[in-house]
């Protein structure tokens, strides 16, 4: 699946963090940053469900 995160480099961070715990990353890309006076950024990543985390 992809999956977009948009937010701070420190919200994008820790979101990718905790998305590591049930999701297989793939790939994950640049940050896109918005434009001025945004500090925001986007993050894409291509993730599977772990098989661990399955019920």
């Amino acid at each position: 699946m992809r999956i977009r995160l948009h937010g701070t480099p420190a919200e994008t961070t820790a979101a990718l963090t905790a998305l590591a715990h049930v999701l297989t990353i793939h790939h994950t890309s640049r940050p896109y940053p918005d434009r001025p006076p945004s500090t925001r950024h986007r993050i894409y990543l291509d993730a599977t469900p772990r098989k661990d985390s399955r019920p």
